[in-house]
């Protein structure tokens, strides 16, 4: 087949939408299928690469400067960044052309931006099938904002009538989870099928294990301590600065009770974003700076080796409609900590493979690092649980799931 995907961000962007975008497009590419990608330059100027096999048309774009790149690091937080998100506000024209060469099968559009939009219009006009897949609640999208706070309902109100709007479109419509669709859609009747369908995650890259020496010497990681990981963006949505409270409130408790093992214990934080600089400043005023490592943005097999450092995995991001990273972790084999927010209840298994503790709860959260990392038997049973869990999200069986909807939509339209 012939599949465009339209994406307003891909990789190397450290992005769920953008690693999702990625991850399916190489999928494909190595099934035989080939694949086209629209997306923003992110050197700003329209131009064709070849990356992993996909055909990547990058559209002309400019600076969202209230919003950094997540490619380049973020030294502080800013009002304005110099690596701002790119965006390509009139992309139709550069479309029409892209697709009119390409005459593709089916597209695939990741959200509701410039680009989804116009790729939407012309393969309404040209009769080809779309499938859409929605990654954003509105509250994902306006909780960073700086925005008065009884103006957020309604503007949330309004960016979900806008989204639902724009799925009626397609010939169908995905999100990860099903919490995410009755989040968003409800009992609403769009007219066209909606389901929910994984992300995926490359199994094959994420085991159980140990890390290699090198991976501890090169990130001056000490060996045989216990380890609280968290690996993600390190943005004010999600949250860390919670976890690492949490984490204060552990070791505290652990030194008080002189459990030796347990006082070691090491807060990793894996990851870029403005709200860095503040999370080591506070490190730093509540004591537990030198329990914390924060290692910055790291990509490629560091990052798979780097997952099995940890002993749990623990985040309070309350805006998850899935969680790639969960995915990982679970297949890593790591126990979960996370709150009972957006849609991690399908990773994270309340007392099955972690614990869902309330938003904002940081006791709950500091009873449950303590309960793991103080019960070796209960880590290794969630351990094996995760697995189990991470299994159920395979990228293979995501894959596999999106061809017989590019077919089945295929086969409709032909027959209409």
């Amino acid at each position: 087949m012939k599949i465009a995907i339209a994406t307003p961000v891909f990789y190397p962007m450290i992005n769920g939408v953008a690693m999702f975008s990625y991850n399916l497009a190489k999928g494909l590419v190595s099934r035989g299928h080939e694949v086209l990608v629209l997306t923003p330059s992110q050197n700003k100027y329209r131009h064709t690469d070849m990356v992993d096999g996909i055909k990547v048309v990058y559209l002309s774009s400019t600076d969202v400067k209230v919003y950094p790149d997540q490619i380049h690091d973020v030294p502080k937080k800013k009002l304005f960044y110099k690596h701002g998100l790119k965006a390509s506000i009139f992309p139709a024209g550069q479309i029409k052309r892209a697709l009119s060469g390409f005459r593709p099968d089916v597209v695939h559009v990741q959200g509701s931006d410039p680009i989804g939009v116009a790729t939407v219009s012309y393969a309404k006009k040209n009769k080809i099938p779309v499938v859409t897949t929605e990654h954003n609640q509105p509250e994902v999208l306006t909780q960073s904002l700086k925005m008065p706070g009884f103006t957020r309902k309604p503007v949330n109100n309004m960016l979900s009538s806008y989204f639902v709007k724009r799925q009626k479109k397609s010939d169908y419509v995905t999100m990860p989870t099903k919490l995410a669709i009755k989040k968003l859609i409800g009992t609403q009747n769009l007219g066209v099928p909606v389901e929910a369908v994984s992300n995926g995650v490359d199994l094959s890259a994420f085991k159980p294990g140990k890390p290699s020496a090198e991976i501890y010497k090169k990130y001056k990681i000490e060996q045989n301590v216990p380890i609280v990981l968290y690996i993600g963006r390190v943005d004010p949505e999600k949250k860390v600065g919670l976890v690492l409270r949490a984490f204060a409130d552990f070791l505290y408790r652990c030194k008080s009770n002189k459990i030796d093992k347990l006082s070691k214990t090491l807060f990793v934080v894996v990851g870029d974003g403005v709200d860095k600089p503040r999370l080591m400043e506070e490190a730093r005023s509540i004591g537990v700076a030198d329990s914390v490592r924060f290692l910055g943005r790291v990509t490629g097999p560091d990052l798979a080796e780097l997952y099995k450092l940890g002993d749990v995995f623990a985040t309070a991001s309350e805006i998850e409609t899935q969680g790639i990273v969960l995915i990982e972790a679970a297949a890593t084999g790591l126990p979960l900590i996370a709150v009972d927010a957006g849609a991690v209840a399908e990773v994270c298994k309340n007392t099955e493979n972690g614990f869902l503790i309330k938003p904002g709860d940081v006791v709950a959260m500091s009873g449950a690092l303590y309960r793991l990392l103080s019960d070796d038997a209960l880590r290794e049973k969630m351990s094996k649980k995760s697995i189990e869990i991470a299994n159920e999200h395979s990228l293979d069986k995501t894959i596999d799931k999106f061809l017989e909807i590019y077919q089945k939509v295929c086969y409709n339209r032909k027959r209409l």
